[in-house]
């Protein structure tokens, strides 16, 4: 199977909100849930897509994630929201509406 680029995931209409976590993180270990949710309630309307900061430096650094969890949301190939930390679950909602 071929690998899958990170601009051929972030590429289509569906906006695709990436997590940026690591195993070590607290707070990325109570995000998770909130981001589960997301997407059972979201269904297709969106990806979800969890990179792990210490298995992927290349993109960690060429995006400039410094800090986790790091959330954002690409549509079409572009950036659309940015946000380092824990995330409601409404702000992520909210972010997601502006997109469909």
């Amino acid at each position: 199977m071929a690998k899958t680029s990170f601009q051929d995931l972030i590429n289509g209409d569906t906006p695709v909100l990436i997590d940026f976590f690591a195993t070590w993180c607290g707070p990325c270990h109570a995000y998770s849930p909130i981001l589960q949710q997301l997407k059972e309630d979201m269904g297709d309307a969106m990806r979800l897509i969890k990179i792990d900061v210490d298995r992927n430096p290349e993109i960690t650094e060429k995006l400039g994630v410094q800090s986790m969890p790091t959330t954002m949301i690409f549509k079409q190939g572009e950036l659309k929201f940015r946000a380092a930390g824990v995330q409601s679950p409404q702000t992520l909602k909210d972010e997601l509406a502006k997109l469909a």
